[in-house]
């Protein structure tokens, strides 16, 4: 039986890393946390902080979630009051997503204001009453492909929240989008202590422009950000008005806030909320509903890393030319041979990979057979994904 012979690999020449990023589309469509289940798959807890949204009803052992709703204020915020229903909640969501994907100012220990553009702390587009959706991580996997976010609302009434609203003559559908963020410059995302992120730009049926202080007539461009390393999205309230400035600005009419004074119905009171009346004096939950009852559509692709290490397993022309399976020789002669003059031929099926004490680590194989002879060199190409 011949020898079993090995081949050394070479770290500089025989072995390279290599990193790909896998990609799968993730589609959402709104009924799903708006009513399609009647609610029971949405999960409100007894600290009253967040939703939780699932693709089923949660009881169910083949729901999934999806993600999870929140809203929160800054406390330097015009809502911002003592007075307000979970105010200290709400101040505490905010600083808890502010903390962990902004960080701290860096004259004091003042945690940073989430801000609608690229440049964090020049105090510009500030968004101090926002809704955050924190998405499961079953979803994005190891970050969102960036250029790929897209979320949809509509911004009618609470009983009609895709009818024509208030103020608005271009349709009744906004779209957030971070097309931008697709483009090979690098500028159109930036990075924070809680990764990259994009701008959310409006656009579709509303037609709004980039008009940063604008509070007739236009709406706000720019309108959140996305970390997408994180999987979250930061979106601010003024979404659904028509406000450039702070929510709640005194030139922002009721006639043109969508949902005026019918942005939340409170079922147990009776009481109905406009914008800025449901951040300041609904609860989270209640918040949330309606946030979730306005959810057109919502899609992303998310990205997987897989990082490989590539070993370059070479064949020269005078080894491996003899196969170490036992039936290959019968009484000290090569089964195959015909004719004692003809070169031994063998076929590689299997690559094996060994440690320096010849411990066999991992085994490839091969799709199919491959000729060797003495002939002939061969240059195995084996990949080992973690």
């Amino acid at each position: 039986m011949p020898v079993k012979n090995f081949e050394p690999l070479n770290p500089s020449t025989d072995i390279t890393t290599t990193r790909t990023l896998l990609h799968e589309a993730i589609p959402i469509t709104g009924t799903i946390p708006s009513g399609t289940y009647n609610d029971n798959n949405i999960k409100n807890y007894t600290h009253g902080q967040f939703q939780s949204v699932y693709d089923y009803p949660y009881l169910s052992s083949s729901a999934n979630h999806i993600f999870d709703l929140t809203i929160g204020y800054d406390n330097t915020s015009l809502l911002s009051s003592s007075t307000n229903t979970q105010n200290a909640k709400k101040i505490n969501s905010y600083n808890q997503f502010a903390q962990t994907l902004l960080g701290y100012t860096g004259s004091a220990n003042d945690i940073e204001i989430f801000e609608s553009d690229l440049d964090f702390g020049d105090n510009n587009s500030q968004m101090k009453e926002v809704f955050m959706v924190n998405f499961s991580r079953l979803l994005y996997k190891d970050q969102m492909k960036k250029g790929t976010f897209s979320i949809a609302f509509g911004t009618g009434s609470w009983a009609n929240p895709f009818n024509s609203a208030p103020g608005w003559t271009n349709g009744t559908i906004v779209t957030l989008t971070d097309a931008s963020a697709s483009a090979a410059n690098s500028s159109n995302t930036s990075t924070t202590r809680g990764g990259d992120y994009g701008v959310l730009y409006a656009s579709g049926s509303m037609g709004a422009v980039p008009d940063a202080t604008s509070t007739t007539g236009s709406m706000r461009a720019a309108q959140g950000i996305v970390f997408y390393q994180q999987g979250i999205a930061i979106i601010s309230a003024s979404v659904f008005t028509m406000t450039g400035s702070v929510l709640g600005a005194a030139t922002c009419s009721a006639g043109a806030q969508p949902g005026a004074n019918s942005f939340y119905a409170d079922t147990t009171s009776g009481t109905r909320y406009d914008v800025t009346g449901t951040w300041a004096s609904a609860s989270i939950s209640g918040a949330c509903d309606a946030i979730r009852r306005r959810l057109y559509s919502l899609s992303f692709q998310n990205s997987t890393e897989i990082n490989s290490q590539i070993y370059f397993c070479r064949a020269p022309h005078n080894k491996f030319n003899y196969s170490a399976n036992p039936t290959y020789t019968t009484g000290s002669k090569i089964r195959v041979k015909n004719v004692a003059s003809d070169q031994p031929v063998a076929y590689i099926t299997t690559v094996g990979l060994y440690s320096a004490n010849n411990e066999l680590l991992a085994v490839a194989k091969l799709s199919e057979p491959i000729a060797k002879r003495p002939t002939n060199e061969l240059v195995l190409r084996v990949r080992l994904d973690y």
